[in-house]
């Protein structure tokens, strides 16, 4: 059984707005990951049981390796489509926030979702919501979006509408936000919801396959050379990776190509907190991704440093600058906290 993290009264007002709803739009953060997806995905499965019109709608594209979802070829990028989207949102009666916990996290969609006068559901596991949803299902302490929703679905009293796809988009969400189930998945609830969605015919080992391991040539050759410039920090137990635009242009990166790179240097004896620097290539900014095991709060780093936050083992944000200006800031950084660092290294 599962704990019941969702208040009643959420469920209950939630329960309300769908009786009387019949269009209904999902809307999810910029570069969409697995758990915005597959979050997003699940409960657009879910709704569309329930005899609803829904559309899932996304700032820009996402990975390819999550294109082989069920539902992912009906998601509209508003960046290509924006005027159709804006209709849609517009002609909304109920409007699902999944995956941000701030409105600027949806970029150029954020004017058009305040304007709308559909009801607003926020459902996020990320700390400090903004006050833009009438009804927040806020739970930092939960692994996944995806869980949520999961927990949303079942606590409705709709777990039998599950269906297979359903299932896989969920499943999807919560292994990837954990890494494979790597790091904030100790919870036993996490393994009995997995159960339950074995129990709908997924295949969890094929998922694992079709995300993980259906990378291109160019990928793992620009891992290789990633690695190859790795720098590490033995005093701060730490290490850091980089990517220059050039170095994407090299390698025809595409997006998605340096998922999971920044775990891989806590395969590294010793290390307990990962760094990856990447130059954007739509905006002059640096992406900040930040790893770490144990209790290393790398959230709170993040938050401090580079204007963003997170999770405690799995944070990013942003550096507006040059790549050496934004490693000059992480070593300021590991600096400050060294005596975290090294207390667990």
């Amino acid at each position: 059984m599962l704990t019941k993290v969702i208040g009643q009264a959420q469920i209950d007002h939630f329960a309300k707005w769908l009786d009387r709803s019949e269009k209904i739009v999902i809307v999810s953060h910029m570069s969409p990951d697995g758990d915005a997806v597959g979050s997003s995905l699940g409960l657009w499965h879910f709704l569309n049981s329930q005899d609803k019109t829904v559309n899932v709608i996304v700032p820009n594209a996402f990975p390819d390796f999550l294109r082989w979802m069920p539902g992912s070829k009906d998601i509209l990028l508003y960046d290509r489509y924006k005027e159709f989207a804006d209709e849609l949102i517009a002609d909304a009666d109920v409007i699902c926030c999944l995956d941000f916990n701030a409105i600027n996290r949806i970029g150029n969609m954020k004017d058009a979702v305040l304007a709308s006068p559909a009801r607003k559901i926020l459902i996020d596991h990320h700390l400090y919501p903004e006050d833009f949803c009438r009804i927040v299902i806020s739970h930092p302490n939960i692994s996944s979006t995806s869980e949520l929703v999961f927990r949303l679905i079942c606590r409705l009293g709709y777990f039998s509408d599950i269906t297979k796809p359903c299932a896989e988009c969920i499943y999807t969400g919560m292994m990837t936000d954990t890494g494979g189930f790597t790091y904030n998945s100790n919870s036993q609830e996490i393994y009995f919801i997995i159960s339950e969605l074995l129990s709908k015919g997924i295949d969890k080992d094929e998922i694992y396959r079709k995300v993980y391991n259906t990378y291109s040539e160019s990928r793992l050759r620009l891992m290789g050379h990633v690695l190859t410039q790795m720098q590490v920090y033995p005093d701060h137990h730490a290490a850091l990776i980089t990517l220059t635009k050039k170095e994407q242009d090299s390698f025809n990166y595409i997006r998605g190509d340096s998922e999971g790179f920044v775990n891989i240097p806590l395969s590294i004896k010793g290390v307990v907190f990962s760094c990856f620097l990447r130059e954007d290539t739509e905006k002059p900014m640096i992406k900040v991704s930040l790893r770490s095991v144990g209790k290393f709060p790398c959230n709170q780093l993040a938050a401090e440093f580079f204007g963003g936050g997170g999770h405690l083992n799995a944070s990013g944000g942003e550096f507006y600058g040059t790549l050496e200006e934004a490693k000059k800031v992480l070593e300021e950084a590991l600096e400050k906290y060294k005596p975290l660092l090294n207390a667990k290294g």
